[in-house]
């Protein structure tokens, strides 16, 4: 079924009735800050919107890198179908927003391939994944439009929906989530055009079981981006199909992430999988199965954070389709923020005192230790020696012992002696014969560091023993937009400090992160084959082994 745009501007002249009509279901309460941003976004989105029928973008918008994406459409299918259909919205039964409706219908029909799948013109192409991506917002529309007797709306997005169902019938993913973000949109699919077959395929995906680890993460441990993903998808699909086990691994996330929270609830990214690993953000992103579960279960804590982030995070169309989500749930309940935690399937352990957020990466990464005391933080500690280009340090082994977390690794550096008897090595094979080659003047390195809470913050002991005089360098790196005292700038290096003697004072705000004393026999700290300088401001404190140092940070 198809619409020109001629017939569907002609049959939306007269679409308010059919909005508002009596037998409409009864809207619910939704807050008034969540109208106003939703509003603010469909003024942007109109302005935005490309409405020249003669270019090829017509009724998308740009992205920022000036790609139209047909997520762009439907994101504005979304958007204002909300806005017509709420009372509350000063767009409400707004002929021009049908308009621009029907424009990015015509804009989806057209980025659509003939298999139903659309491109992410960044990086994806004829995607079922993407496809999935853009069913969840068309989808929605559909589904409110459908609810609250908007035809036209419905009549606009069945024809994608539709070859976009036999898309995810067929297609396959890239990662995890992708199976979860599928059975999301087939969920939605099916809602609207009841269909045994998106059930089966739904099922295919579910049999693989749902990927959470024993400390309640899904398998790309994104907890800025994919957790979210995951949680919405499978509340969704809980909720359209009747499957209220679905919601289990939804509470364990969210469970889960309720020990990865830094105070102002910033979320611990470094344990990440995905691209959002070391970025920074908030729990905003979790309003959704936060605010559902919070009032399914009575869950106090759960319901503290989706008020936390209800204003800035909730969506009216969310709201309408899911109307428990504007009930106000349970009284807040205090979130976990005293204690010292071990994450075995993380390999992470975590401290929280208040204000005061510690994390320890217990292997495989180069920034063992993170800390922050409020606003002051440090986004890592890392050091490396000048060891044969592979002195950066990566714990191979990390423990708790006694009342302190130790890391570990052993380095060997060597030389390799001619063949006996001689024979003929071509240039390229050089590297591929090293190992057969017998080694000699063999260098060892035994890099330590050590952890320990304080009464007022914490001790990192760094050692570095074996062979001598090996440079080392210790990198502390702040988050940018703080005061730095105590040190001096690097003479060749940018946004990089020296710790000399004394203690350095970190000042973000009203909180303030002090550490020393400081030592800086050499100013080599770009160290051959260690990983580059950190983002933002990095304090250096340097010496030669053997290294034996203590670092004591305060937090005020």
């Amino acid at each position: 079924m198809s619409l020109s745009r001629r017939s569907a501007l002609a049959v939306m002249a007269a679409a308010g009735t059919s909005a508002t009509a009596a037998d409409a279901p009864r809207q619910p309460e939704i807050p008034a800050p969540v109208t106003d941003r939703h509003d603010a976004y469909v003024k942007d989105l109109l302005a935005r919107q490309v409405i020249d029928p003669a270019s090829r973008w017509c009724g998308s918008f740009p992205e920022d890198d000036g790609l139209h994406s047909p997520h762009s459409a439907a994101a504005i299918l979304d958007a204002f179908t909300a806005a017509y259909l709420h009372a509350g919205s000063q767009f409400h039964a707004s002929a021009l927003l049908l308009e621009r409706l029907s424009l990015a219908a015509r804009h989806l029909a057209a980025r659509q391939h003939e298999n139903g799948t659309i491109d992410l013109p960044t990086t994806n192409f004829n995607s079922p994944p993407d496809t999935a991506f853009v069913v969840h917002s068309v989808g929605t529309a559909a589904c409110l439009a459908q609810r609250h007797g908007l035809s036209q709306v419905a009549a606009l997005t069945e024809p994608f929906l539709r070859k976009a169902g036999g898309a995810l019938l067929r297609g396959g993913v890239h990662t995890p989530n992708h199976r979860w973000v599928v059975g999301y949109a087939l969920a939605q699919i099916h809602e609207l055009f009841p269909d045994a077959a998106y059930v089966r395929r739904i099922d295919q995906w579910l049999a693989e079981g749902v990927d959470l680890d024993a400390d309640g993460q899904f398998a790309e441990r994104s907890t800025l981006v994919y957790n979210a993903i995951s949680d919405r998808a499978l509340v969704v699909m809980a909720a359209k199909l009747n499957r209220p086990e679905l919601l289990d691994p939804v509470r364990r996330n969210l469970e889960g992430m309720l020990w990865l929270l830094h105070p102002g609830y910033e979320v611990v990214t470094e344990i990440s999988r995905r691209q959002d690993a070391n970025q920074r953000g908030t729990m905003a992103p979790y309003w959704f199965p936060l605010k559902y579960l919070a009032v399914k279960d009575g869950n106090g804590k759960f319901a503290a954070l989706a008020r936390e982030f209800e204003a800035q995070a909730a969506g009216l169309s969310a709201m309408m389709e899911y109307p428990e989500t504007t009930q106000p749930g349970p009284p807040p309940a205090p979130i976990p923020e005293d204690y010292e935690k071990h994450f075995p399937a993380l390999g992470i352990a975590r401290v929280r005192r208040g204000l005061t957020s510690a994390t320890m990466i217990l292997g495989g990464s180069s920034r063992f230790f993170t800390l922050r005391r409020g606003a002051a933080v440090v986004n890592a500690v890392r050091f490396a020696s000048a060891f044969f280009g592979k002195g950066q340090f990566v714990p191979e082994t990390a423990s708790k012992r006694a009342d302190a977390y130790v890391f570990e690794q052993t380095l060997r550096g060597e030389y390799y002696q001619p063949f006996d008897p001689p024979r003929r090595i071509s240039g390229p094979e050089y590297d591929a014969t090293r190992g057969e080659r017998k080694r000699s003047d063999v260098c060892m390195l035994r890099q330590t560091a050590t952890v320990t809470e304080t009464r007022n913050g914490f001790r990192l002991r760094i050692e570095v023993e074996g062979t001598a005089d090996v440079p080392v360098a210790v990198e502390i790196n702040l988050r940018e937009g703080g005061t730095l005292e105590g040190c001096a700038p690097h003479p060749k290096v940018a946004d990089a400090w020296l710790l000399s003697s004394g203690s350095a004072l970190y000042r973000a705000g009203n909180d303030i992160i002090r550490f020393g004393p400081g030592s800086a026999p050499h100013r080599y700290v770009l160290v051959r084959g260690a990983e580059p300088k950190l983002p933002g401001p990095s304090v250096y404190l340097t010496g030669y082994s053997p290294f034996d140092r203590e670092i004591v940070f305060e937090l005020v």
